[in-house]
């Protein structure tokens, strides 16, 4: 029994003797303050100059971290004149001469192409009181969405006889708004009296989707005339189109050889109803005013004509 009280007595003194050792190495006093003392170290030599606020990290502190990862950089393109940022932002990734033969494809495939339009916008049986007629009015161009090359053609007559009016013009047309083109060229009469006349006009869609085509005429004889044609698409179903068409005939001066007087020589007022079987092929028929106006409804009556003429049409409108 004394035995075990011994055993019981030394093991008790057992963690006091341990704990009285550890004290005498300093304990966890002494731990925490060396762990301050090395991080004053430290931050002794992380800390910049307090005299120069632009110091650099202490060489210490560079090999202290790890080493930093190299980000690539690009240098970015200077903005557009509008503002809204680099012209070619690609280029900065890719590289320009990368970039160049895309952007080329890119202009070609989305307008920079050419490409041929022909159409019969009127192709067309008239009958009228006395005698009856055709009239043809006929126009193509051959280029791109800013610059084309333009053909028109128009003319009329009566069955049995010979051709009344009869031209050709030839045109190189530039696109100064989204939906109108500028026309410069000339023009050739092919009936009557000869003339060749320097054009210049406006084609496009106007607001509320009027084709307009208005142009004015120099002749070889210093005569000054116009034309103002506009029609509108108005559809009944995605097949059947209604089509008012107006067009306006003007001169500077009285021109007794051409029969054309000064002012509003001449106006014409139509509607067509046409079918599209395709939308490159529609049959029509219609109903169409025409009158002298002034000096020129006397020259008409001179020359054995009514100034004032009903015509009922029959034709085909087509294009490709």
């Amino acid at each position: 029994m004394s035995g075990r009280l011994a055993l019981i007595a030394v093991l008790a003194l057992l963690p006091s003797a341990a704990f009285a050792q550890h004290e005498g190495h300093g304990g966890h006093d002494d731990h925490a303050g060396h762990a301050e003392a090395a991080g004053s170290a430290e931050t002794s030599h992380v800390t910049p100059n307090p005299a120069s606020a632009e110091s650099a990290p202490s060489p210490h502190h560079q090999h202290a971290t790890s080493e930093p990862t190299e980000t690539p950089t690009f240098e970015t393109p200077a903005p557009s004149e509008a503002g809204e940022g680099p012209s070619h932002a690609a280029d900065a990734i890719w590289g320009a001469d990368a970039m160049r033969p895309s952007r080329a494809a890119l202009r070609r495939d989305h307008g920079a192409m050419s490409y041929t339009w022909f159409m019969a916008d009127r192709a067309e049986y008239r009958a009228r009181a006395g005698h009856d007629g055709y009239l043809w009015d006929t126009q193509a161009f051959h280029g791109g969405d800013l610059d084309k090359l333009w053909l028109k053609s128009e003319g009329e007559g009566a069955f049995g006889g010979k051709v009344e009016l009869a031209e050709v013009q030839a045109l190189w047309s530039h696109a100064v708004a989204p939906f109108f083109d500028m026309q410069a060229g000339v023009r050739q009469d092919l009936a009557g009296p000869s003339r060749t006349h320097a054009v210049i006009g406006i084609q496009g869609l106007a607001p509320y989707r009027f084709e307009l085509d208005a142009a004015a005429f120099l002749s070889d004889r210093g005569e000054l005339t116009g034309r103002i044609e506009a029609e509108l698409d108005e559809r009944i179903t995605q097949r059947l189109i209604l089509q008012p068409r107006i067009e306006l005939g003007l001169s500077a001066q009285n021109i007794p050889q051409l029969g054309i007087g000064s002012g509003l020589d001449r106006a014409e007022l139509g509607l067509r109803l046409r079918y599209e079987i395709a939308r490159e092929f529609a049959p029509y028929i219609g109903v169409e005013q025409e009158w002298r106006i002034g000096r020129g409804a006397t020259y008409a009556r001179a020359a054995g004509h009514d100034p004032s003429a009903t015509s009922y049409v029959v034709g085909i409108r087509f294009w490709f």
